[in-house]
């Protein structure tokens, strides 16, 4: 069910990196079909993305936006306990943010100079949230809030409608609670068209923002440029190192609470995403590795997505037994995984010899579902060792900055001799001119 790696030096690192580099390949008919939607969308704004949404979500809708009246109405299904952990999750969510955002700054110096750098939010972004069948709105929240923190001024969603044309309750309180200002019932490559593009109803957004599934993904890489995007996302993944077996809690109802059944449970949390993901266990203890395979099989089978969980585990699951801790450390490391999970006694002491990861979730109590809904930082993760260089999304993706120069005509001519210096030997005689125009008092006569 789930490939079974002895450590040597070779094997695991072999099997590591065929599973990082799953989702670089481009399938070359999506490609063409993405790019047919985006010329279609440019070409003929909503006429072709109303076509596009009846034949791909099988929604015949008139108009996309979503009303005031639909709005409330279906915040007002939304249950009361889940109401209330929106709530709470969206407190939590804005309060870490909050703490992100950051200032615009001024230096002064001799002469006349004065130097800034101006931070400003941008005006307008568009967030995709994944849709349809399903309601992700947690994305909703994770996407908003950290824009609505940086001060944009307008925050747009789009999401997949489903065959009758509604959307989940919860998603609707979601948007409410996180500032967007409008909903678009369209998905997929069509609907980062009509952000990146502008139709008749979607407007031109400055950023887009979100993960979605492959043609998503191919719609963003395209319109990079026309736009700005946050990042490419992939199939989803999350690698545990796990220390020898301990109790890892009191004994309750179900028994001993066990190391090896919260490494089961968080390898399957992540697997029933999709058939992509991946869910990896590095540890050096063989018997805990034994012990969480095999409740790894038992509760797989009384998992209602276990199709989806199966396949997953079989193409892209591990369970590597590592010579020692420090190997384990090192290969997570190499992996830079979207979640890194330290299921052991001292996690704080490891994690801090972990360069590349989206997210690390610390200790036995702190599983990676709590940061999809709940504890405040942001879901939307790095993938595909992408952690090496990126980060999660925050408020700093939706901030542009500006420099700003300003040198008195003393502060110039101090200094110009050696601009222009730099400029001749660049081969920029105009630059050079430019300088000399100002220290020359405006004369044409350039010298040099």
């Amino acid at each position: 069910m789930i490939a079974w790696i002895e450590a040597d030096g070779r094997r695991e690192k072999a099997f590591l990196e065929e599973i990082r580099r799953r989702g670089g390949q481009t399938r070359q008919d999506a490609l063409e079909a993405v790019q047919d939607i985006l010329r279609q969308v440019r070409l003929r704004g909503d006429a072709a993305a109303r076509e596009l949404t009846l034949r791909y979500d099988r929604a015949d809708l008139e108009d996309f936006r979503v009303s005031g009246r639909e709005w409330d109405e279906g915040i007002r299904q939304v249950p009361a306990d889940l109401a209330k952990a929106l709530a709470q999750a969206a407190e939590n969510i804005r309060a870490f943010h909050e703490r992100q955002k950051r200032v615009s700054w001024h230096m002064t110096g001799p002469e006349g100079i004065f130097l800034g750098l101006e931070i400003r939010p941008l005006k307008r972004v568009g967030i995709y949230v994944p849709g349809g069948t399903a309601a992700y709105f947690s994305s909703v929240l994770m996407n908003a809030i950290p824009a609505q923190a940086a001060g944009v001024e307008e925050i747009y969603m789009v999401t997949p409608p489903s065959p009758s044309g509604g959307l989940a309750p919860a998603t609707l309180a979601a948007a409410r609670l996180a500032g967007v200002r409008q909903i678009y019932k369209i998905g997929g490559a069509q609907a980062v068209a009509a952000l990146a593009y502008g139709t008749e109803t979607v407007p031109k957004v400055d950023k887009i923002t979100g993960p979605g599934n492959l043609y998503v993904s191919l719609a963003k890489r395209l319109v990079a440029g026309e736009t700005d995007i946050d990042k490419i996302a992939g199939p989803s993944e999350i690698l545990i190192i796990a220390e020898g077996e301990t109790r890892a809690g009191a004994e309750g109802e179900g028994g001993v609470r066990t190391r090896a059944g919260f490494i089961a449970a968080d390898l399957l949390s992540q697997a029933e995403h999709d058939p992509m993901a991946s869910a990896i266990l590095l540890t050096p203890s063989r018997a805990l590795a034994l012990e969480a395979k095999a409740e790894l099989e038992r509760r797989l089978e009384v998992l209602p997505r276990k199709e989806t969980a199966r396949q997953s585990l079989k193409d892209y699951g591990g369970i590597i037994v590592t010579r020692h801790m420090d190997e384990a450390a090192e290969l997570a490391d190499a992996f830079a995984p979207e979640h890194l999970e330290l299921l052991m006694d001292e996690p704080l002491a490891w994690a801090g010899r972990i360069r590349n990861a989206g997210a690390i979730f610390m200790g036995d109590f702190s599983p990676e579902p709590l940061g999809d809904y709940f504890a405040g930082p942001n879901h939307i993760l790095p993938t595909g060792g992408t952690a090496r260089f990126a980060s999660p999304l925050s408020v700093d993706d939706f901030l542009k900055k500006t420099s700003l120069v300003y040198y008195s005509e003393k502060a110039l001519k101090s200094v110009g001799d050696q601009i222009m210096v730099m400029a001749r030997s660049e081969g920029f005689q105009a630059h050079a001119g430019a300088v000399q125009a100002r220290l020359d008092g405006g004369d044409s006569n350039q010298r040099g």
